[in-house]
């Protein structure tokens, strides 16, 4: 985290917020799509657990090869659109200054590149996830954030355009990340061993399955993306830059959630696929209550703090960054909450329905925003309009969930929803009472001291209202089996 927040710091310095803000709505595609491969590794990964389960390890096999197959040929159509129809976009509707158009086309061509090695790393990171071997995750990260620091070197060392040369070297470390799995993977399992195989039944499937979940997929990245491109036109690129800060802090609180979520989806689908309903009933109740209550201690002192913050951590803070900052955790608060929701969902394989209604809902937030822009509505209006359809979306996917697998939406309204908003508005209550009393001292001092209150009051709320006996007895199990392998590990040194 620590890393991530200053080479955010020193690239926002080195590049300035013209070029910072061209990168996030040009070059925005990598992130864009580095999400859209999470998501189709989710739907792989479905597929992979079933077989793993079953333990057919010859079907998985053709089941790995044919997803391969599947997402080559995605790719060379994406590929060919971004060269015609987005690359006619750029350089007709978008805006940039004039002196910058031709950093720009560099910028998103390696950005293309960039999701073409992502897209093709998909199958590998499915596997991993099915198999559960999280620790890989771990040790590649690691890597990444000498590569990072690696950028922040090489930007301030070169004197060529700082811009094109973030581009390259950012799609340098993706390309290095993309074949650490494919290797990785490759040696350690059987199955990844690409080869060309067709089944029109396997292919029907997986494609089936696969292009409603995409398109799910879609609707949430033109929901974000499309975002960026509305205040682009109206607004300019230091809008822009102010959105791209605002989301990369977003990304960097909201980490440990995905990470927490990425172990658990497994077994979710297991859970579903052995008929074990109420197992996964109770693990989908417990993961959005932990998910939330995790991203809510972690992004409270963010969201309090937030101009104190930032007026530390850059030099320059673009005008709305702190609203920005604040109305995007607020969006990543209520999605977390749907993550186990989508988990149980994409498990069914009976996902045309929902991804149509869900997808329907996510793609109307660009066209509305677009129209309230047009009436001179501020820069901050899509983040609102984006809150309100999350909140929608939530309850959407309990009711397709009902239909799907008679969900208990009453149930988990009572047993997650009700402690969450319980523990929100008490916390929120003393959080400003603390903060009304401790912002009359010394401004480092109060920085600190709302900090920790922030922690200690959202942790402390949360296990006493938040958690019901049997959530309390989990995580006792929990902070039991991490202090029994410490003490084993130091008896074995």
């Amino acid at each position: 985290m620590a890393v991530s927040l200053y080479t955010v710091r020193v690239i926002l310095d080195t590049l300035g917020v013209v070029d910072y803000g061209l990168y996030n709505v040009v070059g925005g595609v990598v992130l864009m799509f580095s999400f859209l491969s999470s998501t189709m590794s989710s739907a792989s990964q479905r597929f992979f657990s079933f077989e793993l389960g079953k333990k057919n390890y010859e079907k998985l096999k053709q089941t790995f090869s044919m997803t391969m197959t599947i997402y080559i040929l995605i790719a060379v159509i994406i590929l060919i659109l971004a060269e015609t129809v987005g690359l006619w976009f750029l350089n007709t509707k978008m805006t940039i200054p004039v002196n910058r158009m031709e950093a720009a086309n560099w910028v998103y061509q390696f950005s293309i590149l960039a999701f073409m090695m992502t897209m093709f790393t998909i199958p590998y990171n499915a596997i991993l996830i099915a198999r559960e071997h999280m620790s890989v995750y771990a040790y590649v990260s690691i890597v990444e954030i000498i590569l990072k620091l690696l950028i922040v070197y090489l930007l301030l060392a070169f004197t060529m355009d700082k811009l094109i040369l973030y581009s390259i070297l950012t799609f340098g470390v993706t390309t290095l990340v993309t074949l650490i799995y494919r290797v990785y993977c490759i040696k350690r399992f059987a199955e990844c061993k690409y080869s060309f195989y067709w089944d029109r039944e396997l292919f029907r499937s997986i494609t089936n399955y696969s292009g409603w979940n995409l398109f799910g997929a879609l609707a949430t990245i033109i929901n974000n993306y499309g975002t960026n491109i509305v205040l682009n036109l109206f607004f300019g690129p230091v809008v822009n830059s102010a959105r791209g800060i605002a989301y990369r802090i977003n990304s960097i609180v909201s980490q440990f959630v995905l990470s927490f979520m990425t172990a658990t989806r497994p077994q979710i689908v297991k859970h579903y696929a052995s008929g074990e309903y109420e197992k996964m009933n109770s693990l989908v109740f417990k993961s959005s209550k932990f998910s939330y209550l995790l991203l809510f201690v972690l992004s409270m002192p963010v969201i309090v703090e937030a101009p104190f913050i930032l007026s530390i951590w850059l030099k320059t803070v673009p005008a709305y960054t702190v609203l920005f900052a604040r109305l995007t955790i607020i969006s990543a608060l209520l999605d977390s909450i749907s993550y186990p929701l989508i988990a149980a969902a994409l498990a069914t394989g009976k996902i045309k329905l929902y991804q149509i209604v869900v997808g329907g809902v996510l793609l109307l937030s660009v066209p509305i925003s677009y129209v309230f822009m047009k009436f001179g509505f501020p820069p901050q209006t899509p983040m609102i309009i984006a809150i309100i359809v999350s909140t929608v979306v939530l309850f959407l996917r309990l009711i397709m969930l009902r239909k799907l697998i008679h969900f208990p939406v009453l149930s988990f309204v009572k047993k997650t929803m009700l402690p969450i908003l319980l523990v929100t508005i008490l916390s929120c209550l003393l959080i400003y009472f603390v903060k009304v009393n401790l912002d009359k001292i010394n401004p480092t001092l109060a920085f600190f001291s709302i900090c920790a209150s922030c922690v200690v009051i959202v942790t402390i709320i949360s296990y006493f209202l938040g958690f019901s006996s049997d959530d309390r007895v989990f995580f006792k199990s929990i902070l039991a089996n991490k202090m029994n392998k410490k003490v084993l590990n130091k008896k074995n040194i």
